[in-house]
């Protein structure tokens, strides 16, 4: 029985999807004190950085599967990216009379990101062409994480002594259709995970992808088989 409030996430075979590949779409870093360095300059001229992720779910042997982009033979990381300048304009992020953090997220700021995020997944899976362009039907958020400093760490909270964070990230659930062609880039691949894989494999995936079956845990999984 399905508990209140428990949401009901439809999740299909992975044999469903049909996989191509696309130009190679190269990382701007070679390591991570690079992409430090990067976002480091980037916030002297942007502020906040945000980012958008998604969870892409499939199924397989009944149980739910994870889709994660590998780079090199070790590196996995879910499709997302920054958003541009703007496209997290109305995500208010204010100081309390506190001095504590809290996070107004409005209607039209939910709908920016949202579109920000489709432009992402395009970008990294979609298709050339405008037809095979998955339906990408954005659904929940999942988490928020903040970075408090030009560091790797990043935290489930703000907190109460930065005043200035660095980054937020922000987790989403993408409900998939039964069936869409994903387009991989030549230099990556796209792997789907086990959850009971990704649980608590901190060495493996990194604090963020492990944590995910936690995250996940509030849904109902409707596991669907197709012909």
């Amino acid at each position: 029985m399905v508990g209140a409030g428990s949401a009901v996430v439809n999740t299909y075979p992975l044999a469903s999807y049909t996989f191509g590949t696309k130009e190679p779409k190269m990382e701007k870093d070679t390591s991570v004190a690079d992409r430090l360095a990067r976002m480091k300059v980037n916030y002297m001229k942007e502020g906040m950085r945000t980012s958008v992720e998604a969870i892409l779910l499939v199924q397989e042997h009944n149980h739910p599967h994870i889709l994660l982009l590998q780079i090199g033979n070790t590196f996995c990381k879910l499709p997302g990216g920054r958003l541009k300048p703007g496209e997290n304009v109305e995500s208010a992020l204010s100081i309390s009379l506190f001095g504590r953090f809290c996070v107004s997220y409005f209607s039209h700021a939910y709908v920016t990101e949202i579109e920000g995020l489709k432009r992402k997944l395009t970008s990294k899976l979609g298709a050339n062409s405008p037809g095979l362009v998955p339906d990408w039907q954005i659904g929940e958020c999942v988490a928020i994480l903040w970075r408090p400093n030009f560091e790797t760490t990043m935290y489930p909270y703000c907190p109460p002594h930065i005043t200035k964070p660095k980054e937020c990230k922000k987790l989403f659930l993408v409900h998939l259709s039964e069936r869409e062609y994903f387009a991989v880039p030549k230099n990556l691949k796209l792997l789907a995970v086990p959850l009971f894989e990704l649980y608590d494999n901190v060495q493996r995936y990194g604090p963020v992808i492990s944590t995910i079956p936690q995250q996940l845990s509030r849904f109902q999984f409707n596991m669907i088989t197709t012909n």
